[in-house]
């Protein structure tokens, strides 16, 4: 099989030149418009029905260094403040458990922070820890424990 440039056109097996822009190999024509590496690509869209994994967005913030040493004493203190309730309700055979889920109390510190003086703040703590299992000296303690950690915040 020959194939060669004759007049503008490409000649299959010496025949006749094609038609500008048609390129003639044995039996198969093609459109010279498109490159013949390119012409099998398609692009397929996907409908909105089809999008089957969404991508969950996280908006990030940067703290300054002060900023973030106020956030870890802050998280500091309510993890000192759950270790401390999880003792203070433990019930007598150990099964924590069982006392955290018929015993659940809330200690907000920004709500304690916005008390007027260390007095109100005691008696609410008081009046929420009434059912802690365990001794009022060690309910004391907690509470004077507390409100030392509030004051730094």
């Amino acid at each position: 099989m020959e194939v060669g440039l004759q007049g503008g056109g490409f000649v299959a097996n010496g025949g006749a030149p094609a038609p500008a822009g048609i390129l003639a190999v044995g039996d198969v024509q093609r459109t010279t418009n498109r490159s013949p590496a390119k012409s099998g690509l398609h692009v397929n869209f996907k409908e909105k029905g089809e999008v089957k994994e969404k991508r969950e967005k996280f908006l990030t913030a940067k703290y300054g260094h002060h900023q973030m040493s106020l956030i870890r004493k802050r998280l500091a203190v309510e993890m000192w403040l759950y270790e401390e309730l999880k003792k203070l309700y433990e019930s007598t055979n150990n099964k924590i458990e069982d006392s955290v889920s018929n015993e659940e109390v809330e200690i907000d510190i920004d709500e304690l922070l916005d008390m007027d003086s260390d007095e109100h703040r005691r008696r609410h703590l008081q009046n929420l820890l009434v059912n802690a299992k365990g001794s009022q000296n060690d309910v004391k303690s907690f509470i004077n424990d507390l409100l030392e950690k509030a004051k730094t915040l």
